[in-house]
């Protein structure tokens, strides 16, 4: 198969997209304890304040379905980026609490827009390259997501003010990212994607997919929140060796998205996603008994091998699911990403704080567990990418998850 330029194009500026979302979403989280002391936020404030984040996100990615409707998601994607960086310079700007709080909700809104429109762009241009290319995607996320982590920790080692630390990525990333916005590549009516509206009992078709993701987001925020404690309090590591696990688990991650692809192409979806929630459950399993600090770390690079491919696939499959109304689906299911991470860090909090923080850590393996249940949602016929899959004239919606045509 033939890859025209326009789409190579879309790809890589799809792809700097993600990338550019991972810088800013770990140059935020990253400084969250330097956030709370610049504007005296309380610690029985700032549950509130960071729950503000995802919930405003989800309120968004809702509206973002309906105004997709109006205008193509690349307008949504081009605009709503360039306000997350401007949001987030504006957390480090303010003098205030009320201009954090309001930095901060228009990080939220914003960010929802930018999630659900890159995802749809994802879904629509999977399906005119006709192989799978979100995983490709979901690593450039992770790569930047380990850059901006790596640039918030030189910014808090030399004691930056935070509009010091956020201003050279903004400075950098916002007008490259407004440039490589030129090549974004909207659905081509006549393509596989012409949105027809939301089908009857689509929702009960979607549901599995929602669940999954909630479950992958619970574990995601799990390692986020909660590895450095338990490496160190649980297990014994050193205050240093405590910062190790999440920057492993965001290793693995990067490599396991960079090779997912391919093993999509040749196995399948849904051979890829059980293997991945396998070694994900193994991966909580170790964790929860390890003796020591080592082996825990053995857990979370498990842990970020495993989960690494569940949530790409699962808004590939919500594609796949709904050729007709792809937007739709995956403006739908982003709202579960944001709803597993609000629980996520709560419930292993509370059943840590209660009981045992080892035995917490078997609620996300069983969670991630439901996986296995739902796999079949990630290879319904219309999403199958196999080998000797034909295509029709007129219609270029071909599968791709097993032997792919080359790049």
């Amino acid at each position: 198969m033939t890859v025209d330029v326009r789409l190579r194009r879309g790809r890589g500026a799809l792809g700097f997209s993600f990338f550019v979302q991972g810088v800013a979403f770990a140059l935020l989280v990253t400084r969250i304890p330097a956030i709370q002391d610049r504007y005296g936020i309380s610690d029985g404030l700032l549950p509130a304040f960071l729950a503000a984040v995802p919930v405003l996100a989800g309120v968004s990615s809702v509206a973002t379905e309906h105004l997709v409707k109006r205008v193509a998601p690349s307008a949504v994607l081009r605009w709503a980026q360039p306000v997350v960086l401007l949001a987030l310079l504006g957390v480090g700007a303010g003098r205030g609490m009320w201009q954090v709080a309001v930095a901060l909700g228009v990080f939220g809104l914003a960010v929802g827009a930018l999630d659900a429109s890159m995802n749809m762009l994802g879904v629509s241009l999977q399906r005119e390259y006709g192989r799978s290319i979100m995983l490709g995607f979901h690593a450039s996320y992770s790569l930047g997501g380990i850059l901006g982590a790596s640039a918030a920790w030189a910014g808090a080692h030399w004691q930056l003010p935070l509009f010091a630390g956020y201003l050279p990525a903004v400075a950098v990333l916002l007008p490259a990212a407004l440039l490589a916005s030129r090549s974004y590549v909207d659905a081509r009516a006549g393509v596989g994607k012409t949105e027809q509206g939301w089908p009857a009992g689509g929702g009960k078709l979607l549901l599995p997919l929602c669940l999954v993701m909630a479950c992958a987001y619970i574990g995601d925020s799990t390692v986020a929140n909660w590895s450095a404690k338990y490496l160190q309090d649980v297990l014994g590591g050193s205050e240093q060796l405590a910062t190790v696990p999440y920057n492993v688990y965001m290793v693995t991650t990067l490599a396991g998205r960079a090779v997912g692809d391919l093993g999509v192409r040749r196995f399948g979806a849904v051979a890829v996603v059980r293997a991945g929630t396998v070694v994900a459950a193994g991966g909580f399993a170790v964790v929860a008994v390890a003796p020591g600090a080592w082996v825990g770390m053995l857990g979370f690079t498990l842990l970020g091998t495993g989960l690494c491919v569940i949530v790409p696939q699962t808004f590939a499959a919500a594609g796949r699911l709904f050729p007709g109304a792809s937007d739709t689906a995956v403006a739908r299911l982003n709202i579960f990403n944001y709803v597993g991470f609000l629980i996520g860090s709560p419930l292993v909090g509370g059943i840590g704080d209660a009981w045992s923080y080892r035995g917490a850590m078997v609620v996300p393996m069983v969670l991630v567990l439901v996986t296995l249940f739902y796999a079949r949602s990630f290879g319904a016929n219309p999403a199958r990418y196999g080998v000797g899959h034909e295509r029709r004239a007129g219609d270029r919606a071909v599968d791709v998850g097993r032997g792919g045509n080359g790049v």
